[in-house]
């Protein structure tokens, strides 16, 4: 897994909403199935307010892609994909969707 995606990963199975944003450049900005989403909303909407938990299948690209199984309590279970850009040691992007 590419260093800078691991402590954000970590984060998420963790709960811990303080490294997953520690992990990320300040101006870091998502997409969700391609459309821009507000950050701080969507993660706490689907990661921290309902026990986000991610498992890697695989990762390809040097683990700046990769699909995973996601749960969280308000979807259940999926296949997922997640395509990660680093800028600096850290994450300034993600995209992420069902797989």
């Amino acid at each position: 897994m590419d260093p800078a995606v691991q402590p954000l990963l970590d984060a998420i199975n963790a709960g811990d909403r303080a490294a997953f944003f520690a992990a990320l450049t300040p101006s870091a900005t998502m997409t969700d199935d391609g459309t821009t989403r507000p950050l701080e909303d969507w993660v706490d909407r689907e990661i921290f307010t309902v026990n986000g938990h991610i498992t890697v299948d695989s990762a390809t690209d040097d683990g700046l892609s990769m699909t995973a199984t996601y749960r969280n309590d308000t979807w259940g279970e999926m296949r997922t994909r997640w395509q990660f850009t680093v800028t600096g040691g850290k994450v300034s992007h993600f995209d992420t969707g069902q797989a």
